[in-house]
């Protein structure tokens, strides 16, 4: 039932180990994409019309991906989070979308559709494809549900060097606002930010390692060198199918956070523009839906696919319907833009020690 996920541990791994940043198919499309995102059962459609996958290149977080493509890197999609599409939708490197060339475009979820950052003039510009939870998952040999029932955990001195945050400005800072009392990130006062801030450098003694992929953190937490993390669902499901003792919970009083990310056609891309849809209608398919579910925990932007799944299923994976979802969370929802830059310019700080 797990088997994409860890096939996506090992290739993520892979990745990081040899340094390899691309996987080179079809010539007519390139994908500018989080590593784990190639495997081929996510666009079945596609290959079984061309024959072969399209390029991958990879990036490791969404600021990384901004820059390379603002210094003339060319790829015709990628694949950026909520936050990052105003961003990158100013910057003008994304081209609107055709939607009647989507052929499911009518069965997605329209509260990650519709988002009005997420269009300009009329057009849209992202295609949710992937959905899911940032929450606590931990060793289960060593903790129990109920020694993580508060995110002041992260703070606390007995975990120094014991716990893991990704090194993603985006999930840090979704933690440390929830820890201080803000579920709605986009009114948050200079204040608020300053405190969730502050929070960060509690954190930051405790902090084994800002891991920046879920093979990564898997590694960490299979060492038992990191007794729980502030992590994505990818990790308790790719755990879970190789028999380690992990839990995840979200059952934190202060919430827990969600996200969405999607596909985006970039300006100016130099390859098949009808590969591109082909692509897109191939990750739209329920098949896809089914996979990216049962696989890797993560929730499909196809709301007719899930609708279709069992509650039960989609529970045992960490998930449940999309409202229930949203529910004592801070949704990831895209930030003002000055808000953004300081909260990238204060993390690397606070990485830093500072």
């Amino acid at each position: 039932m797990y088997s994409f996920a860890k096939t996506a541990t090992i290739a993520a791994a892979a990745l990081v180990l040899t340094g390899v940043t691309a996987i080179a198919d079809d010539a007519e499309l390139t994908v500018f994409d989080w590593a784990g995102y190639e495997d081929p059962a996510f666009f079945t459609a596609y290959n079984e019309k061309h024959g072969e996958g399209p390029t991958f290149s990879f990036f490791g977080d969404e600021e990384e991906a901004f820059q390379k493509l603002r210094s003339g890197f060319r790829a015709d999609v990628a694949h950026p989070c909520s936050q990052s599409v105003p961003k990158w939708l100013e910057a003008d490197l994304l081209a609107p979308l055709d939607t009647s060339r989507i052929t499911r475009w009518d069965e997605l979820e329209l509260s990650f559709r519709d988002i009005d950052a997420f269009m300009k003039d009329g057009n849209h510009y992202f295609v949710p494809v992937d959905w899911g939870n940032t929450a606590i998952v931990y060793n289960t040999e060593k903790l129990a549900e109920d020694d993580l029932t508060s995110l002041q955990v992260f703070a606390d001195p007995k975990y120094e060097g014991r716990i893991s945050i990704g090194d993603n400005v985006d999930d840090a800072y979704a933690l440390a606002f929830l820890a201080t009392g803000v579920k709605d990130w986009t009114t948050a006062t200079d204040d608020q930010f300053k405190a969730a801030s502050a929070f960060l450098r509690k954190v930051h003694p405790n902090v084994r390692a800002y891991w920046a992929d879920g093979a990564s953190l898997a590694q960490l937490m299979q060492s038992g060198e990191v007794l729980f993390s502030w992590a994505w669902n990818e990790t308790f499901s790719t755990m879970s199918y190789e028999g380690h003792p992990i839990g995840m919970t979200r059952k934190m009083e202060e919430g827990s956070s969600s996200w969405v990310c999607g596909y985006t056609r970039l300006a100016d891309a130099p390859g098949s523009e009808d590969k591109f849809y082909d692509f897109i209608n191939a990750w739209l398919e329920p098949a896809t839906a089914e996979y990216l579910v049962s696989a890797w925990g993560y929730g499909h932007g196809n709301a007719v696919a899930m609708a279709a799944m069992s509650s039960e299923d989609l529970v045992a994976v960490g998930l449940d319907s999309t409202e229930a979802h949203k529910a004592n969370t801070l949704w990831q929802a895209p930030v003002p833009a000055e808000l953004r830059e300081k909260m990238i310019a204060e993390f690397e700080l606070i990485k830093a020690g500072f």
